[in-house]
């Protein structure tokens, strides 16, 4: 292998890991919220609204049912206007976000029901309020399910943004596609696919060490 390809692929590496990380970490600033909604607002929430549950689930739902490659090229124009750009790992942030959070949603929501419910019970009889056994009692009893859930999210991130090479993403995937696919360079092809697998076993690693230093069950 050349020096130039050693270069494309840790460069490919390092936009990887950008990629990845970055859209995770603003997927669960956008998905925790909407995950606490719908777990606060379900029939057996503490703040229950079936109006909000429906609109916010439903919501969640249609996002999750496009294609990642269907909604990366449907919201070109507004990758445009966010960073000036719709090539790049800079741009395939945008998509991975908007496709992630809605997912990253639904595993918040369903650590929080797995909290439980005596827990809650205890803390309403002791008069906390609704924000408080959110902040006190909710996410910090599911902290260790939280933990799991966002190492399964890192890994559907990456394999997102693996796809986005298909349209200009950058990253592994970019270069799977450019070199591996349309040059019919097979070695590299499967260069970039051991390169994801270890990839996603550091990210699976790293987390689960987390949990078992958090989870004190």
């Amino acid at each position: 292998m050349s020096r130039q390809m050693i270069e494309i692929l840790t460069n490919g590496i390092v936009e990887t890991l950008y990629m990845t990380i970055v859209s995770t970490i603003f997927a669960y600033l956008f998905g925790i919220p909407l995950g606490v909604i719908l777990c606060i607002t379900d029939k057996k929430g503490i703040c229950h609204n079936k109006i909000i549950n429906l609109l916010v689930g439903m919501t969640v739902n249609i996002i999750r049912s496009i294609p990642f490659l269907i909604l990366l090229v449907a919201i070109l124009p507004l990758t445009r206007l966010l960073v000036g750009t719709t090539i790049g790992s800079t741009a395939t942030i945008v998509p991975l976000v908007i496709a992630a959070t809605p997912f990253v949603a639904r595993m918040v929501e369903s650590s929080l029901k797995e909290v439980d419910m005596g827990v809650i019970e205890a803390a309403k009889a002791m008069g906390s309020s609704s924000f408080q056994i959110i902040w006190k009692v909710l996410l910090p009893e599911a902290k260790p399910s939280l933990l799991v859930g966002c190492t399964i999210s890192l890994a559907t991130i990456l394999s997102y943004s693996a796809m986005a090479g298909f349209v200009g993403g950058g990253g592994l995937g970019a270069i799977a596609i450019n070199y591996g696919y349309y040059r019919y360079q097979a070695d590299i092809m499967w260069i970039t696919v051991i390169l994801l697998v270890g990839i996603v076993q550091l990210f699976q690693e790293i987390g689960l060490r987390f949990v078992r230093k958090v989870d004190k069950r």
